[in-house]
């Protein structure tokens, strides 16, 4: 029964992951000196994830949408960033964000505070 679980979880993340991908819009244009400094800013975070999982995908979408490029670490059963989610941060939840700042690291759970995060540190106000 569990194996016929994970098999339609994993399909239906492959689908919605797919959607995603091929319904994405644009990315946020900067300058190219802007963009190069967005890109060392976020050499300092890495996305805590499973594939398939809706708020991951959702947090992905925002990375996309905002140009920012953090490193994504997968989470799955025997991976090798599963136990260091759970060592660092506490718990096995994705999404979850690694923020690492002048030696001291933050975890950040949840999509909507990561995608806000995101959102207050790389996207210029209007």
């Amino acid at each position: 029964m569990k194996f016929f679980i994970t098999l339609i979880r994993n399909l239906l993340g492959a689908i919605i992951a797919f959607v995603d991908v091929i319904t994405r819009g644009t990315k946020l244009k900067r300058s190219p000196e802007k963009q190069e400094q967005v890109v060392e800013e976020s050499q300092n975070l890495a996305l805590y994830q499973f594939f398939g999982c809706p708020f991951c995908i959702k947090t992905r979408r925002a990375m996309y949408k905002y140009n920012v490029p953090i490193q994504k670490r997968n989470v799955s059963e025997g991976a090798r960033y599963r136990e260091e989610l759970l060592q660092g941060g506490g718990k096995i939840q994705t999404p979850c964000l690694r923020i690492e700042n002048k030696g001291s690291v933050e975890w950040l759970y949840d999509s909507k505070a990561i995608i806000d995060y995101l959102e207050a540190r790389f996207v210029e106000a209007k």
